[in-house]
């Protein structure tokens, strides 16, 4: 393995070509990660046949993967899954903005967060479409707490956001690395994905966090400049996904009542990768990617700039019959069929979490309201 001393980013950074190997090798050999295989494609069978069927999930791995030797090779594996998983689980995927940017330069595309998995896709997925570079991901390493996770997020271009700093000092030092790496990959030509706050927007309300902004900062400070000039320098680009419908919509709104009831909510050992599943393969709709503006006049603080992206984000949302009628808004979209299902969608609900799941689909109405 690099070693830190030569390579500043080499614990967060995305695994290199010469890298690639030796990472599909580790993965395979991983029992949990077979085991995983198992229990989501064969699940009634993993029980009483996993010893009978793990051999032959490595035999099939070791075959399809051998040939795997850099990351734009794992990319293509990648692409051919997501345009298999967009055929199954949308009615239809757009994407709108993308003639405003230069496959040329790199960007850091700064997004509204409701998907763990699918939000970057999406946009990478988009982006590949009209020929760009894919993206290097940010993923919070709260999400990667199996071995096998961080191999599968490191060889997709995936770099990794430490949150369990134990103290000020580590923070610090952790918030200034990835700062640094941000810079770094795109001095390198290499766009980044971000998400605009930590952990998805669960009540609809998408809100970029100064801190984030911040953050990008630090790198900027080390450097002599200003905010404003050194923000101006990463061009930003706010991207705002819209989903028709949420796979998750009832779990966060199952996680946003306890949490009124209780006061707070505790996560299963394998709540975020059965959350990740679900986002992949739970039916979305119709959803949309849509693009904003580069941002080239910077403001000089986070607060304003944090205002000016969620301006972005907020016009850029694609509204859906579920969007009108969650608001109560009069829409000439909104069908027999279209009112039948966002009464299913309430009637799976207990009545007291219901207003909770209006407020997750109203929001992004509510908000172009707010900037009209």
């Amino acid at each position: 393995m690099t070693d830190v001393q030569t390579d500043p980013f080499a614990d967060i950074r995305p695994y290199h070509d010469n890298e690639v190997q030796a990472a599909i090798s580790r993965l395979i050999a991983d029992q949990e990660f077979i085991d995983a295989i198992l229990h989501y494609r064969f699940p009634h069978l993993a029980g009483s046949f996993g010893w009978v069927l793990s051999p032959a999930v490595k035999f099939f791995l070791k075959r399809k993967w051998a040939k795997l030797k850099t990351v734009a090779e794992v990319q293509l594996q990648v692409a051919t899954f997501m345009d298999q998983m967009i055929a199954k689980s949308t009615a239809k995927v757009t994407y709108s903005g993308i003639e405003r940017l230069d496959p040329q330069k790199s960007y850091l595309f700064i997004s509204n967060h409701r998907d763990i998995a699918m939000d970057p896709a999406l946009v990478n997925w988009s982006l590949h479409q009209q020929g760009f570079d894919t993206l290097r991901i940010a993923i919070g390493d709260n999400l990667l707490r199996k071995a096998c996770a961080t191999e599968l997020m490191k060889l997709n271009k995936s770099f990794i956001v430490k949150r369990g700093a134990k103290g000020p000092r580590e923070m610090l030092k952790n918030l200034s690395q990835l700062s640094g790496y941000i810079k770094h990959s795109l001095e390198e030509g290499q766009s980044i994905w971000i998400a605009q706050k930590e952990g998805r927007a669960k009540d609809g309300n998408d809100e970029t966090d100064p801190a984030i902004l911040k953050m990008f900062f630090m790198e900027g400070k080390k450097r002599g400049e200003s905010f404003s000039q050194y923000l101006a320098s990463l061009q930003i680009v706010p991207v705002c996904l819209s989903y028709e419908f949420d796979p998750c919509d009832k779990d966060k709104v199952n996680e946003l009542w306890h949490k009124q009831q209780h006061g707070n909510y505790q996560k299963g050992e394998f709540e975020d990768i059965d959350t990740i599943i679900k986002g992949i393969v739970g039916f979305k709709g119709r959803v949309h990617v849509a693009f904003g503006e580069p941002l080239t006049a910077i403001p000089d603080d986070a607060d304003t700039l944090a205002a000016q992206i969620d301006q972005q984000i907020w016009q850029l949302y694609r509204l859906f019959p579920v969007n009108y009628l969650a608001a109560g808004v009069a829409a000439e979209m909104v069908d027999d069929k279209s009112r039948q299902c966002w009464q299913e969608k309430l009637a799976a609900l207990p009545e007291e979490a219901q207003p909770l799941l209006t407020k997750m689909y109203a929001a992004p109405v509510e908000k172009q309201v707010k900037i009209a």
